[in-house]
């Protein structure tokens, strides 16, 4: 089965409450404002996942709420009843149990009407009384307060609520959902106050229990509130070329349906656009327009098994060109929230990247429900229920979340549990000062990052720290919850360079150089010095050659120096390095030594060396040599030239010549005898019509960053360049040297690929592969 989601039901989906099954926009039944009506389609659904399920209490539950709700409306006008019968229809879509359906009817009933706990609990049992008990404290929280302190307290309170029953929080999303939908009802500052509360509360926790299926709407529903202009541009947007997103689309779904078929798998294929709020996170985050965005459309596979994933992963890396770095695999690792699915990015023929998500029935259903679908329940010989042994190991987690409850005391170090542990905001690392007050710290951080947090001072004279009361290693790394205490001292040296190693935060790293540039200035000269002589050495550049005052004037400003010494200081202290600025400097001394190199003397001892037959002569490396007949050329790996460059041949000894670049380090370090072999080259003109292919090799420096090789790749599949070759690297400080090879057919290709990739977000420097 192939089929194509249309864009526009998401944003229907958001709007007009029409819900996705199995890819398609479906009518829900929201039009249905007669509550008997709306009622029969919610039994309806209970029927579809339960046939056999006696509906008499969801019946009792529904006439029951219906005469408390008696008279009461909502803000949009309609009898209130359409807004629980709403949440049970919600619960159902989770296929929850009747009892949940049962209190998500009833949730409002306690603190809406004059019904009682009591009076519940003796019409349906202890067990919907619990779950309506747990929503009803929920709904009397806020959690739009600015202090922390009564944020912690509310929070700690809803996973009470979740400790005592799982349930209690998945109606109380579901009451979320339903108020979301309806949000055009409220005031201007009550919508944001409400998308705001569920962006920060209430999506993060549908996506830690894996109930995306709710998880996504709501975070489209408060990205439209929050930020209106924001979404309806991006619904514009999106639109504006839905039929052929679409095509692309379903181009895709029928090659890998076909693939599927030839290989006899059995499998369902789906594509989508994807959600408004992710698509919009990633623009913020990479700054980037919806068109640059290169992964808006995934399709899905289910099949039957395991085996069956595999086996279709390995039919579309056959097909389609595989994105490294961009596979993962949830099957084998899944996800703390349950969620298993094989992903990977492909390039298609027509050079966009698009995801493909592979899964079985049973794994797209937790991927939809998460911890919904594995609160199932099965009827025993006594006719009590039970979890079943298998689907209890699943929720082991919140089993752990039990034993925390119970163990803590203090509501902020809770918050902090919810906001590491729990991975609802995994970004951060919450901790304390000895006097109570937060601290949130990239997670990896260490007592130093804590130190600079506090004050620059503090870490300038730290000496030690405690954690918890215990003495710790500098490089400890902190936990959720931390009490942290730093130790100072006036006779303190100040920060170490290896702190820079050891540091995560970006505040940190920055105020440790700021000390280092302000109290070593002259040190780092020093070392500075010392660094760009021994580099020199190493790579066979004699330095006082190229500390010409022009050659530094040229690195100065492309470095945004004033003068040498602050170059020299920066070398010193780490913010630039020697390659860089050796590369350039002899770049600029190569320019100017060019006529050395096409000397006329040269020419003569080359021409004497010929039998003094100098004349033009083709090869068939596009090559124009003068003064040397019938002669093997090819070109030097040690630069790679390619057409627009300045070359120059050297004679070698039974090899014939080899080609180079006049700045390249072999040539400019020649001897006066070995400058004997020396011929001047030049690119011949090629015929219309004519190509050549040349290898270009450059080396990039950058910000190490995730999506770097994507976003490389995908500049080379834009220009249709053939790369042959790439190498990473990664120093401790963060940054990547990324070596790659790839065909050009001249000089101003290799220009407009680099200025491309300069462009790409955190790239430092690109130079020339040289020696």
């Amino acid at each position: 089965m192939a089929d194509v989601t249309v864009q526009e039901a998401n944003f229907d989906a958001a709007n007009n409450h029409l819900e996705l099954v199995d890819g398609h926009a479906v009518k829900a039944p929201a039009d249905y404002q007669n509550p008997d009506e709306l009622y029969n389609s919610l039994i309806e659904r209970v029927r579809k996942y339960h046939p056999s399920a006696d509906v008499s209490m969801i019946e009792k539950a529904y006439r029951t709420a219906k005469a408390a709700h008696e008279g009461q409306k909502r803000k949009s006008g309609e009898d209130y009843i359409i807004h629980p019968l709403w949440v049970s229809i919600i619960l159902a879509q989770l296929e929850m149990d009747k009892e949940t359906i049962v209190a998500g009817m009833l949730h409002d009933a306690v603190e809406d009407t004059i019904m009682t706990d009591e009076e519940i609990r003796k019409e349906f049992g202890d067990e919907v009384a619990l779950l309506v008990d747990g929503v009803t404290k929920l709904g009397q929280l806020s959690y739009s307060s600015d202090k922390l302190e009564v944020q912690a307290e509310n929070l700690r309170k809803m996973f009470l609520a979740m400790a005592k029953d799982i349930r209690v929080i998945i109606i109380k999303l579901a009451d979320r959902l339903h108020n979301m939908r309806t949000l055009q009802f409220m005031r201007p500052e009550k919508q944001k106050e409400k998308a705001k509360e569920t962006m920060d509360i209430y999506a993060p926790i549908a996506q830690r229990l894996g109930i995306s299926k709710i998880k996504t709407e709501l975070d489209d529903l408060a990205l439209k509130y929050s930020q209106p202009e924001v979404f309806y541009d991006l619904v514009k947007q999106i639109n504006a070329r839905q039929t052929e997103r679409e095509e692309f689309v379903q181009q895709i779904v029928n090659e890998v349906s076909q693939h599927m078929k030839n290989a006899n798998i059995d499998a369902e294929v789906n594509g989508r656009v994807k959600h408004f709020f992710s698509i919009y996170k990633k623009m913020v985050n990479q700054d980037k327009t919806v068109d640059q965005i290169y992964d808006l459309f995934a399709v899905r596979i289910i099949v039957d098994s395991v085996k069956d994933c595999y086996a279709a992963l390995g039919v579309i890396h056959e097909m389609y060109t595989p994105v490294p770095g961009r596979f993962k695999d949830y099957i084998a690792m899944p996800k703390p929230n349950m969620y298993q699915s094989l992903h990977t990015t492909l390039m298609s023929s027509v050079g966009q990247p698009f995801e493909i998500q592979i899964r079985t029935e049973e794994m797209h259903k937790t991927a939809e429900y998460g911890i919904a679908a594995h609160w199932k329940y099965k009827e025993t010989d006594d006719g009590k229920k039970s979890v079943e042994a298998k689907e209890e190991e699943k929720l082991s987690w919140l089993r752990q979340i039990l034993e925390w409850q119970r163990d803590m005391s203090d509501n902020r170090e809770f918050l902090n549990l919810l906001k590491g542990d729990l991975d609802l905001f995994a970004e951060d690392v919450y901790c304390f000062t000895p006097n109570g007050d937060v601290k949130n710290l990239p997670n990896g951080s260490t007592p130093i990052d804590f130190a600079y947090a506090i004050h620059t001072a503090v870490g300038n004279k730290m000496v030690g720290a405690r954690v918890n009361g215990k003495l710790v290693n500098i490089d400890y790394k902190i936990q959720n919850g931390d009490r942290i205490e730093i130790l100072t001292s006036q006779n303190s040296k100040g920060p170490s360079r290896d702190w820079l190693n050891i540091v995560k935060s970006t505040q940190a790293k920055n105020k440790i150089n700021q000390w280092f540039k302000k109290e070593f200035k002259e040190e780092n000269i020093i070392r500075g010095k010392e660094m760009l002589a021994s580099y020199c050495k190493s790579k066979g550049f004699v330095l006082s050659d190229l500390t010409k005052p022009k050659y530094m004037q040229v690195v100065q400003e492309k470095y945004g120096f004033r003068d040498w010494e602050s170059i020299l200081a920066a070398l010193g202290h780490g913010g630039l390095k020697e390659g860089q600025i050796v590369n350039r400097l002899a770049e600029e001394y190569g320019k100017d030594h060019k006529k050395e190199l096409t000397d006329e003397s040269v020419l003569e001892k080359v021409a004497e060396a010929a039998k003094n037959r100098i004349h033009i002569t083709k090869s068939k490396s596009g090559i124009v040599v003068k003064g040397i007949d019938d002669m093997a050329v090819r070109f030097s790996r040690c630069c790679n030239p390619v057409p627009g460059d300045e070359i120059v041949g050297f004679i070698t000894r039974g090899r014939g010549m080899s080609i180079h670049r006049t700045d390249c380090v072999n040539i400019i370090h020649l001897s006066e005898a070995e400058r004997a072999r020396l011929i001047t080259a030049e690119w011949e003109k090629p015929a219309e019509n004519e190509g050549g292919r040349y290898l270009a090799e450059i080396k990039m420096y950058a910000n190490d960053r995730q999506g770097l090789l994507m976003d490389m790749s995908k500049v080379f599949t834009e220009m249709n360049l053939d790369v042959k070759s790439m190498n990473v690297r990664t120093n401790k400080q963060g940054t990547a040297t990324i070596e790659a090879g790839f065909i050009v057919g001249n000089k101003d290709d290799l220009l407009k690929v680099t200025k491309k990739l300069r462009q790409l977000e955190g790239v430092l420097d690109i130079e020339r592969a040289v020696g």
